[in-house]
């Protein structure tokens, strides 16, 4: 008799469907977006700001993760009702454990690369000031539920039935690893590398509260809440 799947359980369809986006999402769109962009605006005689290609971006990565992922978001929905209570506990365990593994993976960085500034987080606040309501939509809503289905849901969910610690570890520095490798790559920066240090904490901590809570959205709203709350901190 077949297992019933859970609520972080995966289909082998999905499985392949959703390594094709996290491929999407790690390599081919950010190398192929902004030309592509570009040819729009060429072919349509458009001029697209900066907010409506982010927006864009955004969209298309969001819907191409669910349609990899339908089934998926379906029975870990009907996991979180279940356990709703549980999970928004988690939660809460989560935002605490993740500003302090956050302070002292700050304190590391400080040691480690000196007066390295996060070059992710300037753009943010650089889009925060001329797109606000779109930024917010971005880190608040859209980038949460595709990372968090990605590296949680699909690294993390499938490595684990393996091996939890190459799970934990995995998930982590590939969402690390997604926040730098274009400032070090495209800008030639190695010493770009240990801002990775800033994000391989949070990745643990999303990873435990995925776990805990069985469900996606545990990790989706602790993802959403710590991104507001440093969204808020900056106005």
């Amino acid at each position: 008799m077949a297992r019933r799947r859970t609520g972080t359980d995966m289909t082998r369809t999905e499985i392949i469907l959703g390594g094709a986006a996290l491929a999407l999402y790690l390599v081919v769109l950010p190398l192929t977006a902004e030309p592509l962009f570009d040819g729009i605006e060429r072919l349509f005689a458009l001029s697209l700001g900066e907010d409506v290609r982010d927006a864009a971006y955004y969209y298309i990565l969001f819907a191409l993760t669910a349609a990899a992922l339908w089934g998926y978001f379906g029975r870990t929905t009907r996991a979180f009702f279940d356990h709703a209570w549980r999970t928004l506990g988690n939660v809460g365990l989560g935002l605490v454990a993740f500003y302090g593994l956050n302070e002292l993976s700050w304190r590391i960085l400080r040691m480690a690369a000196g007066g390295q500034v996060n070059l992710n987080d300037q753009a943010i606040l650089a889009r925060m000031g001329d797109a606000p309501r779109t930024t917010i939509l971005i880190v608040v809503f859209l980038a949460p539920v595709v990372e968090e289905a990605l590296f949680r849901g699909y690294v993390f969910g499938n490595l684990r039935e393996y091996s939890r610690a190459a799970a934990y570890l995995a998930s982590s520095l590939l969402f690390a690893g997604m926040h730098v490798w274009q400032f070090v790559v495209l800008q030639h920066n190695l010493a770009y590398l240990p801002v990775m240090l800033q994000y391989v904490a949070p990745g643990l901590v999303m990873a435990w509260v995925y776990e805990r809570s069985e469900n996606l959205w545990g990790s989706v709203l602790l993802h959403g809440l710590v991104n507001a709350l440093a969204v808020w901190s900056a106005l």
